[in-house]
């Protein structure tokens, strides 16, 4: 077994961002892991973290049934730093005042640093910050030095001695433009920790986990051509060699031409033993007239795993089936560590049948989609694979609004190849995080050649993201969206108008459905 990494342990109280501290913390060359708020002492005893993050979350810390973690943790002897809720349980557990803020804050503030402090080291006297709180700390526990203030509230205090830190904003996010120094802060010089956390360690790890579970079992990994499915299936294959089979489904809703196209590239690849398998009426049969998007993607995460399991049955005996889920699939799906809301399902995470007779293996669950390109990278995966823009696991299903047909596929299949060639010729591809096309439920007027038409609408959608968590809607130049818009209502016959989606994420998702 490799050799453990430093640990640092982050106890999540529900906050939707949990994970991007995690991320923070990994940029940081090291490693963290995320547990619920009501882990077991002994637990987090036995991870011997060198520090622990109490992170942000929806609940006031006096209301009946809020979350709250075992106060022991404070005498563990590591240090503690609590970012927003994370401050205020800190403040309850020790004394402090706690209270509804006459004036909450969200969004960005300025802040004020009150004198030199270890976590707030080497930033400028005042700092913007992101805020996201209703309550506040209205007074600091005994022992405890206010260290930095906003115009409406208390911003940062630490007691040195205790090794007990606290901020009211959060580092974690972007918006926070120095919260990966304070991070750094407190994992190295306060944490002590050296960095020991890389792409190359993480294999190393996963490959042996890979092992100890699968044992001398086969597994068989649910392929999608993308870089989530082909980073697992490569890191699987390191580990079981040739006892791993990837099997690519063509739902009938992949890209144009997708199918041909990665099958090929993997084998130009050569070192996984791939098996391609066209399910596409079968999976269209199962959509006929179902339109609510929650219903699909269970559709679809059931159709799947009957293949795969049908698929497996051809092989002889198959324990394992290899996802390449991320944690925005599982953090967006359910609330699997901690009381984080749930935005939607995702067929990876939700929707697998009671029956299943497969033990799922996730190496990249805990990982952001930049993360596993460095892996993928790391193990050797073609650019082609590596580079490729995020694609729904549902496939076009939740591009197409609405029922789901032959006619509708083949619509917006031709107009997302051609946003893609557009967006490709003027060298956008890597610098957008996804572009594509969304077919509305709607039909408009329109003339073409002298005729009154009556057809449908496309929705271009580009966005800039780094992780997928966040996104800002993509600032295409009008030259490129008039090629997209004419190709568009030119060459691909039943549709008349294109519109453009100017949303962010939030508070809109990046797919429509």
């Amino acid at each position: 077994m490799a050799k453990p990494f430093e640990t640092v342990v982050i106890l999540d109280f529900g906050a939707q961002y949990t994970q991007l501290i995690a991320r923070r913390i990994r940029e940081l060359d090291v490693y963290c892991e995320i547990y619920p708020f009501n882990t077991e002492i002994e637990k987090i005893r036995e991870l011997n973290p060198k520090g622990i993050i109490l992170s942000g979350g929806p609940s006031s810390v006096y209301e009946d049934g809020a979350p709250h973690c075992n106060p022991k943790i404070l005498d563990l002897g590591v240090p503690v730093l609590g970012i927003c809720y994370g401050l205020q349980l800190l403040s309850y557990f020790l004394g402090g005042k706690v209270e509804p803020s006459n004036r909450r804050e969200y969004g960005a503030a300025q802040i004020k640093l009150l004198g030199e402090s270890k976590l707030l080291a080497g930033l400028p006297p005042d700092f913007p910050v992101w805020m996201s709180h209703g309550d506040h700390v209205a007074t600091a526990p005994p022992g405890f030095r206010v260290i930095a203030e906003t115009d409406n509230a208390l911003g940062a205090v630490e007691n040195v001695e205790k090794g007990i830190y606290g901020l009211q904003f959060h580092p974690e996010v972007a918006h926070t433009p120095d919260g990966k120094k304070i991070l750094g802060n407190f994992v190295k010089s306060i944490c002590g920790c050296s960095g020991d956390w890389s792409a190359a360690s993480f294999i190393n790890v996963t490959v042996d986990r890979i092992r100890e579970q699968i044992g001398s079992g086969r597994a068989v990994c649910g392929l999608s051509g993308g870089v989530d499915s082909s980073v697992a299936a490569a890191l699987v294959a390191r580990a079981i060699d040739d006892r791993l089979t990837c099997i690519f489904v063509d739902n009938g809703l992949l890209r144009k031409d997708e199918f041909e196209k990665v099958l090929r590239t993997f084998d130009d690849y050569g070192k996984l033993n791939v098996k391609g398998v066209a399910a596409g009426e079968r999976f269209l049969s199962a959509l006929q007239d179902v339109a609510d998007p929650e219903r699909k993607r269970k559709i679809i995460g059931h159709e799947f795993i009957e293949v795969f399991q049908e698929e497996a049955a051809k092989l002889g005996k198959v324990d394992f089936l290899v996802q390449g889920t991320l944690y925005p699939d599982v953090i967006e799906s359910q609330s699997v560590k901690g009381p984080s809301s749930v935005i939607k399902s995702h067929h990876n995470v939700g929707g697998l049948p009671e029956k299943m007779k497969l033990q799922l293996v996730e190496p990249l669950r805990e990982l952001f989609k930049d993360e596993v390109r460095a892996v993928g990278r790391e193990l050797g995966l073609p650019d082609r694979l590596i580079d490729r823009q995020p694609f729904p696991g549902p496939g076009l299903a939740v591009r197409i609004l609405g029922p789901i047909d032959h006619n509708k596929v083949k619509l917006l299949q031709d107009a997302d190849d051609i946003v893609r060639e557009e967006v490709e010729r003027a060298g956008l591809y890597h610098k957008l995080w996804q572009a594509f096309a969304v077919l509305l439920p709607i039909h408009t007027v329109g003339v073409m050649g002298d005729q009154r038409t009556y057809e449908q609408v496309v929705a271009i959608r580009a966005v800039e993201s780094l992780d997928g968590m966040t996104a800002d809607w993509a600032r295409l130049s009008f030259d490129v969206l008039e090629s997209i818009s004419r190709r568009v209502i030119s060459e691909v016959r039943g549709i008349n108008r294109v519109v453009y989606d100017i949303s962010s994420k939030p508070p809109s998702t990046i797919e429509w459905e």
